[in-house]
């Protein structure tokens, strides 16, 4: 598996070794990619510096997006040490409890804001910073959920902001083409991971796609992994501005 052999790819959003972006970074390693992984704070770098280690990742550097500078810093870096970029991971969201778990229909102000921001404003930054490095083309890739498209019990404004995502990506897809850069959202069935388990009624949401995906279970953080590489690889060079369903069929049933 060299598909991504010589090719060099940021990923932003690994929380732990069970994150779909952990499982992304494994899988851009062993098809031959050099790789720079982010972590949140202090306090999130002692889980992700095992991924960082497994994946030999070339640069691993703190990222909080809401914080000014801190993104022009990543890839500034990025800039010096490589020079260019060939694939980005987006996988980050976040939203403040109370909005999360109440009512769209009350979704204070703040909340509403803050998440867009983190969700969704936070890929378009990157695109505008990763853009100059990709001369020769690249690939974006972001992470969606059905819940996008469809009114999903219990993940509340999360649907709306994934919406937005999913509309960002499409519009940049338009964007860049015509400089070779594709952007494609992966769009994984629901995955025990640290950041799911924030929505309320999680365990039911999980047990719903067991049942109810043609496969009759859940996909893996490896098996996203494997879409990722797919769509990150120049195998996929005329495939932008899509979504990748990784669900098990789950999406197609009524």
């Amino acid at each position: 598996m060299d598909l991504l052999q010589g090719k060099k790819g940021l990923v932003v959003g690994v929380a732990n070794e069970h994150s779909i972006a952990a499982g992304c970074a494994k899988a851009f390693h062993e098809a031959g990619a050099d790789l720079a992984l982010t972590y949140l704070n202090d306090t999130a770098k002692p889980y992700v510096e095992p991924v960082a280690r497994a994946v030999g990742a070339a640069i691993l550097e703190p990222l909080d997006v809401t914080e000014d500078g801190a993104l022009e810093s990543l890839f500034s870096r990025i800039g010096r040490e490589w020079g260019s970029l060939d694939f980005l991971l987006h996988s980050i969201a976040w939203c403040p409890k109370d909005d999360l778990h109440g009512r769209v229909a009350d979704c204070s102000r703040e909340g509403f804001a803050e998440a867009m921001d983190v969700s969704v404003h936070s890929f378009i930054r990157m695109a505008q910073l990763a853009e100059p490095l990709m001369k020769q083309g690249g690939c974006f890739l972001t992470v969606s959920y059905y819940g996008a498209e469809k009114v999903v019990d219990h993940y509340n404004i999360m649907g709306p902001v994934k919406a937005a995502l999913q509309a960002t990506a499409e519009n940049l897809a338009a964007e860049l083409g015509r400089k070779g850069i594709r952007v494609n959202a992966l769009s994984p069935g629901p995955l025990k991971t640290r950041a799911a388990s924030g929505i309320a009624h999680f365990d039911a949401l999980i047990d719903e796609a067991r049942e109810r995906a043609p496969t009759g279970r859940l996909v893996t953080i490896e098996e996203v992994g494997a879409v990722a590489v797919c769509l990150a690889s120049d195998h996929a060079r005329s495939v932008t501005g899509n979504v990748a369903y990784v669900d098990g069929g789950y999406h197609v049933m009524s």
